[in-house]
This record gives C-alpha cells, structure tokens and sequence, in this order.
C-alpha cells in the first residue's frame, strides 16, 4: 500500500513537472504581435524574463532577418536592449538596439555600437536595420524590427539587456545582479537552438563561494577552537597540535583555490570590479600565507623570542576570522544568494561562537582551579 502510494506520487511529481515544462517552453509561442507579425522561431531566453522571436532567410550577398524582443523593464521609464556581438560574448563590441520612451513621449529604437563600458552613444552600427519600432504594453517593452547580416551567417552572438533609467535620452546603467550579467549567449537562426553563458559563470561564481566559505569561514574558524581550548587538557597534547595544523592546511589549501577562482571571475568581469571584497580577499591571502611561512620559523618554547611569536601568531589568527566572515557576507551580496544560504551560514558561524563560548568558560574554569590549588612557596631565609 505504501510502495502504490509513493509511486502514484512520484507519478503526479513527473507530470506536474512536465506540464511546467510545458508552459514555460511555450510561453513565447503563445505570444501574439500587432500589425500581423508572425515568426518562424521563438525562444525563451534563460535570464531577465525575456524572448526573442525571429524570421531567417538566406539569400545573395546578406541574409534577412526579422525579429521581435520582448522583456519587462525595471521601470516605466527604462530600458530594453537586443544585440549582436560579432567579436565576442561580452558587452564591448555589441551593435545593439534599444528601446526606450522617447523624450516626446513615444515609444522608439535607436542603435548604438558599444565601445566601452561608460555612457553609451547613439550611432550607426554594423548592420544595415530597418523597420524598428516599440510598444509597451502589458508591463513588457517589445521591440521589432529588420537586420541584414552577412551571408552564410546561421548562428550569432546575442546580447540583451534590460536598465532602469533614461535620462535626457540616455539609457544608464543597467544593474549588475546575476541575471544581467549572465544575459549572453548564441542563438542558431537555422535549428532555433539557444545556449547562454549563464550556466558556466554561475558555476564559477558558486564554486568561489563555497570554496571560500568552507575554508575561511569554517576550517580556519575550526582550527583555532582547537589551538585555543584543547591544549588547555593535558590528555590533548600533542592532539590539539595536529588537529589545528590539519585545519588550517586545509583551509589554505582550500582558501586558495577559492581565491584563484576568484582571480579568473574578475579577469574575465572586465569593468565589473568589487573593489572592497576584492581588497579584503587579497589581504587574507596574504595573512594566511605568512602564516604558513611563520610555522616554519617557530621558536622553542623557552626561547626568549617565542612570546612575540606568539603574539603576532594569535593577531593575525583572529584578524583572518574577523576579515573572513565580513568578506563572505560581501560575496552573498555580490552574487545575491538566497536567504537560505546567508541563514544556513548565519546558523554554522553561531554554532562554532557557541562552542567557542562554552570552551572559554571550562577552559577559564580549569585555569583557576590549577592556579588555585598549587601549593605556595614556602620564602627561604639565606645567612
């Protein structure tokens, strides 16, 4: 009964899935336009709520494309953006087309070839275009027109945006969450067939964070309870020892494939620079590294320069914590994680200042007791 149960289950699972599949593949074929437009191909794009529609035909010396972009603007008085980029996948290089309220008041498309990531400027761009124009209507900017491309072109590099802002005609900036930043990919004008960068970045990014987060913010927070606490327990020596050594060489090792991640993110984000956790990551890369080098210079316990040692030992320890746990929040609100993930990280942090708290208080505990129980010296009389 119960096997019949899980299984039907399992079935009403499968469909409903299906059927979401099913109305999310075809919402953009269920889309009507005015005017009589009509498209051989459409396809929802995999970011910002869009789609794009087109018509492809060969022909000698160009081929004729006509197309249709749809997506919701942040705002009324905002922006959409469609474009191809012959050069590359990114932003520099786009001949794009955008659509926004004109300053009289209509809807209108203007192109501009994008040079840099400053103010843009209205101009020519590399494809002859006619035919542009744009609505607004239902909460979605929809943006039509036709684009001649070189001959035997059958796959191009598309682009899409969407901004919040148009002042004095100019689009500003869009924002720089996830979904605008991943809104890239090609497109197959022939077979339909999309793919978008999104995927792979975002495995980067989530690589990164999770790199991170386990070694700066767990391993090495883990490592130090031990070199703190468990020495304090003569049954732990030299335990406590190669428990905080495992620790910490596994959060650095871990930490710095992190942080080379990292590097790649930002070489490959031109323009997109997060100045702050960026500074805050190079910093503890260094710290941690310096300690790893202090451990081979470790003076002997009875060695008059130990408690120096010790004190630039346990600074640069605690400052590593400190910095870590400000630097991952800074990363969660760079890749605008869900709140599941920030509490999740939230509940590990005060388990482990929890266990650290308790730890004090035994430790504390013990000390005073040996202190207190250890016979005074009796003063000797010299002649």
């Amino acid at each position: 009964m119960a096997a019949r149960a899980a299984l039907l289950i399992l079935l009403a699972v499968l469909l409903f899935s299906g059927v979401v599949r099913g109305n999310a593949a075809g919402s953009c074929s269920s889309m009507s336009f005015p005017s009589n437009r009509v498209y051989a191909a459409c396809s929802d794009l995999p970011r910002l709520s869009s789609s794009l529609h087109w018509t492809y035909e060969g022909g000698k010396g160009f081929g004729s494309l006509s197309f249709a972009f749809v997506a919701p603007p942040p705002s009324q008085s905002g922006w959409v953006s469609w474009a191809i980029n012959p050069s590359g996948g990114g932003m520099i290089g786009c001949q794009a087309l955008i659509a926004f309220r004109q300053p009289y008041g209509a809807m209108g498309v203007k192109t501009y070839n994008v040079t840099g990531y400053g103010p843009v400027s209205e101009g020519p761009i590399a494809y002859e275009t006619s035919d542009l124009v744009a609505e607004f209507t239902g909460g979605a900017m929809r943006m039509f027109g036709k684009m001649k491309l070189p001959e035997g072109t059958t796959v191009v590099k598309q682009v899409w945006q969407v901004g919040a802002e148009v002042v004095d005609g100019v689009p500003q900036k869009h924002d720089f969450k996830p979904e605008n930043l991943e809104s890239m990919g090609t497109v197959d004008l022939l077979s339909g067939g999309i793919s978008g960068a999104g995927s792979s970045a975002s495995r980067n990014k989530n690589t990164h964070g999770i790199l991170c987060a386990v070694s700066w913010g767990v391993l090495l927070p883990l490592g130090q309870i031990f070199a703190r606490y468990l020495k304090t327990f003569k049954s732990a020596d030299p335990a406590w020892f190669y428990l905080h050594i495992s620790c910490q060489t596994l959060g650095y090792v871990i930490g710095v494939a992190g942080w080379a991640t990292g590097l790649v993110l930002g070489n490959k984000s031109k323009g997109i620079v997060h100045t702050n956790h960026r500074n805050i990551g190079i910093t503890l890369f260094t710290f941690c590294t310096l300690q790893v080098f202090a451990l081979f210079l470790r003076p002997n316990k009875d060695h008059k320069y130990r408690l120096y040692w010790n004190i630039y030992h346990h600074s640069i320890g605690y400052s590593v914590i400190i910095l870590s746990i400000v630097n991952i929040f800074k990363g969660m609100d760079i890749l605008a994680v869900e709140q599941k993930w920030r509490t999740g990280y939230i509940v590990a942090i005060c388990i482990l200042g929890g266990v650290a708290l308790i730890l004090e208080i035994i430790t504390w505990t013990i000390v005073l007791k040996r202190k207190s129980g250890k016979p005074k010296e009796r003063p000797t009389f010299h002649v």
